[in-house]
């Protein structure tokens, strides 16, 4: 295991409940069982705040970790962007749009293509509480 990873996943400080969430939900991985729950505020079309909590593996606990800490500020479409544009970032293709989220280079890569469910689900279980 990459120690990277580990190090991310190690910064704990948006693991929580949320109480004054606007937007939340739960999410498993069919793949592996990954648990996944996700808290936000969001304010004006963009998130202010999210927290998670969850049961899952050192690889989606580092993308949450990261993942929350990158996303305030952002817009839903943006967060559809870096979903959409993640398998491409799996091949190592150069990315334009990914300049905002340049630290999930070190996760959304060919290096972790296997680990691929586990990482994009904080994104996706965020993308679902937000359209919820």
């Amino acid at each position: 295991m990459d120690k990277e990873i580990l190090k991310i996943a190690l910064n704990t400080q948006n693991i929580a409940f949320l109480n004054n969430h606007t937007h939340s939900t739960k999410l498993k991985s069919s793949s592996c069982g990954d648990v996944i729950k996700i808290y936000a505020i969001m304010k004006k079309g963009k998130i202010t705040d999210l927290k998670y909590q969850g049961e899952s593996c050192i690889y989606c606990q580092a993308s949450a970790s990261l993942f929350s800490r990158n996303v305030k500020h952002k817009t839903i479409d943006k967060i559809e962007l870096l979903l959409k544009q993640s398998n491409n970032l799996f091949k190592n293709k150069k990315i334009n749009s990914i300049k905002e989220w340049k630290n999930f280079l070190k996760l959304l890569n060919k290096t972790n293509i296997a680990r691929k469910e586990c990482l994009l689900l904080p994104i996706k279980a965020t993308l679902k509480a937000l359209k919820n």
